[in-house]
Order: C-alpha cells, then structure tokens, then sequence
C-alpha cells in the first residue's frame, strides 16, 4: 500500500475488503417477510447482478455516507452512524425494501473498519476514511413492482478533506446560481429520503451550474419562492443570533445539520427551522451548504438571473459557522468531550 495522504481529494480509492449481507424473502399480506443473512468481507468488488434487477429496472435503492476518524489520541472514532442507520431504514421503507437492521448495520461497519484498518489516515493529515453503505434490490423483474431479494454493501475508501485548504480553516468561498427551471424533488416525493434518484434528477441542474462556474441552488418545487438544497447539501443561514435552515418535507435531513444545530443551541443561538425565502439573503451575515463531505461550505454570493438579482455576503468563512465546524470536527478527532455520545470508538 503506497498512499499519499496529503493528496487525497473526495474521490474513490480503493481498500482490501468490503463487507456485504443479503435478505432473501417475500410479500406476504402486504408485508415484506424475510431475513438477512450473515455479513462477510470480501475483496470482490465486483457485484454479479441479473439485468432485470429492481435496482436497475425501477430504481430500488438507497445509500449512506459516514467518516471514520483516527483521533489526535490515536482512537478509531466512527461519527453518527447510529443516525445513518436511522435516516437508511426510513430510505429503505419509503422505497419498499428491507430495512437493514441497526446491530447489523452496526456489526457491519466495525466489521469494514476492522478489515480496512491501515487505510484510516493519521490525524495529523486531516483525510479519513468514509464509509458508502449500499442497499440494492437484486429480484429479477419485469413487471413494475418492488423486489424482495436484496444486498446490503458497506464500501471504504480514504479520502481527503473536501477542500484542502479546510485543514488550516483556509476554506474557500462558494457561489450559487439559482435554478427555478429543475426540481430535485418534490414536496411528497422522495426528497426527505437518501436515494440515488434524487441525485440523477438533480444533474439538470447542478451540471449546468458547474457549466457556468457556480454550484446549484434549488428552489421548492411548489412556489419556486423558498431555498430548497445547496445542490445535494442542506442550506444554514446565520442572522444576528439565529441559526436558519430549511424546513420541507422534500429535503434530506442532513446529520451533520442535526449536529450543528446542537451545537448552536449549546451556544446561544436561536436555532428556527422554517421557509427560507431567497431575498432573506439580505439580511444574513453568513450562509453555507453543509453536509458529510465538507461540514460547511461558505457561500459569497447567489445569483437569480430570472429576476437579475446578486445577493452578496462575506467573502470569507463567518465566525459563527467557521466556530461551528471547528467544535465538531474537535469531537470527531478526539479534542473536545464528547458529550452526546455521536462518536463509537473501536478498538
């Protein structure tokens, strides 16, 4: 193994092993019966799969993503993973496949960090290793219909911070181009689960920002009024001591926005999960995107070229979003007690 710490970006290497189990059952009643066999590790990434699969024909499945942290004490910290299991379980009953179990779900994870141990960066590098759960349904079908055979993978890779100035708080401003012509989801829709289609729906937009230079900012797919997704991350405001973020039933609820909520709170902020109209830009004095890969990501400006209209903020990270990352990523790495108990140290 020949790794370059200092040079990973958030793209896939590959490790030693991955972990997979499989459920095997039936609808009955109405009920999905069945039960999930034992996980092994395996070195073949290659997954046999009928062409017919539900996953393939009508888009049955679902995935996480979760950080694995080697701490400044030299501890294995997994992040959250309970609440990934969580949010996944609820992907899997919105799209009618089998719920991955949490004690499995849990013994699978200690089981890939286990197998892949040498490919967890040291702390001092700011890289970790990520960890992409994976739930598939494999039943051959023709005709349109949930399947009931399905494959659960847990796929490592080491990755670097998603901004290499992000390890020295040197994080690099974001601007947005508003989009009102391409809905990522819709109110009622799959939105609120982690499914791959959200993310191919959201192509349309965010690939034609990235065109332009910009990053995607979708609006709510009812009025085209309200800020909806930073492209695939929950937006954060900042206004005098308030802590904004969306509130709609068509975006992902995002766990690192849980976490940094929390952590407003601790702080004094008020934290108000609401409709976000896109000309409160004005009045805020921070606003980012966040989510697993990059924690925040700082946004100087977004465009509205329907109505001819720049919203501009500080062309740098803010104190009170920059100081909110800092204090979880001391919780991740080990710096700062752990109060909520988000972290499962392995030995």
């Amino acid at each position: 193994m020949n790794i370059d710490w200092q040079e990973l970006r958030f793209s896939y290497t590959e490790t030693d092993y991955i972990v997979r189990a499989s459920f095997h059952g039936k609808w009955q009643d109405g009920r999905l019966v069945g039960e999930w066999g034992a996980p092994h590790a395996t070195r073949d990434k290659i997954l046999p799969m009928h062409v017919c699969a539900t996953a393939l024909q009508y888009g049955q499945e679902a995935f996480e993503g979760l950080k694995v942290f080697r701490g400044i004490d030299g501890k294995i910290r997994v992040f959250r993973w309970q609440a990934n299991a969580e949010r996944m379980a609820r992907s899997a009953e919105g799209l009618y496949m089998a719920p991955v179990p949490t004690a499995l779900y849990g013994q699978m994870v200690q089981m890939a960090v286990h197998k892949n141990k040498k490919f967890i960066p040291p702390y001092e590098t700011g890289a970790t290793l990520y960890l992409r759960p994976l739930l598939i349904g494999t039943t051959p079908k023709l005709g349109v219909g949930p399947g009931w055979d399905f494959e659960f993978i847990i796929i490592p890779s080491p990755i670097g911070p998603y901004y290499k100035e992000a390890h020295s708080n040197r994080i690099p401003c974001q601007t947005f181009i508003v989009n009102r012509h391409v809905d990522r989801s819709a109110m009622f829709g799959t939105g609120h689960f982690k499914v791959g289609g959200n993310y191919a729906a959201s192509f349309r937009g965010t690939e034609t920002a990235h065109l332009q230079g910009y990053d995607c900012l979708f609006m709510d797919s009812r009025y085209h009024r309200y800020i909806d997704e930073c492209s695939a991350a929950n937006f954060i405001g900042i206004r005098g001591n308030e802590y904004i973020t969306p509130r709609s039933s068509a975006i992902l609820p995002s766990i690192t926005n849980d976490s940094l909520m929390t952590l407003a709170k601790e702080r004094g902020l008020k934290v108000t999960r609401r409709h976000v109209r896109l000309d409160e830009l004005n009045g805020m004095s921070e606003a980012a995107a966040c989510g697993t890969a990059c924690v925040i990501s700082p946004i100087d400006k977004v465009i509205d070229p329907d109505n001819n209209i720049t919203y501009t903020l500080p062309q740098a990270p803010g104190p009170v979003l920059l100081g909110l990352r800092n204090a979880l990523q001391d919780i991740q790495y080990g710096r700062a007690e752990d109060k909520h108990r988000w972290c499962t140290v392995i030995n």
